[in-house]
């Protein structure tokens, strides 16, 4: 069982930078493939960023690549999101989720875990 709670959301405007947090507890971190997904306003949740057991691997959605950064820190059960160049279209509510073992890092059927989400709103 994996506990994620997200943190770091918030109202920025565009052309702006925010950094998501999410913490983990209840199994060991680093046997754990990372993502962080978003859902909009009446749209489906999409990929956002995602990153390998290790953190050596990254995989980004082409509408956020050169923009996010993912990374993770074993040491702390932690992953981060940095954002930066926000655009409006980037509101949304952005969760993080955990998949074990080794796979793709951009599906979401392969996730199993999941946090609650904490909103991102960016205005024009």
């Amino acid at each position: 069982q994996v506990q994620l709670i997200e943190s770091g959301g918030g109202l920025v405007q565009a052309g702006g930078s925010l950094r998501l947090s999410c913490a983990a507890s209840g199994s060991p971190f680093s046997l754990y493939r990372m993502g962080w997904f978003r859902q909009g306003p009446g749209a489906e949740r999409e990929f956002v960023a995602g990153i390998s057991r290790s953190g050596y691997s990254t995989s980004y959605a082409d509408s956020v690549k050169g923009r996010f950064t993912v990374s993770k820190d074993n040491g702390r059960n932690t992953i981060n999101l940095q954002m930066d160049a926000l655009k409006p279209e980037d509101t949304a509510v952005y969760y993080c989720a955990s998949a074990p073992g080794i796979g793709t890092l951009n599906s979401p059927a392969e996730y199993t875990y999941w946090g609650r989400g904490t909103q991102v709103t960016v205005s024009s």
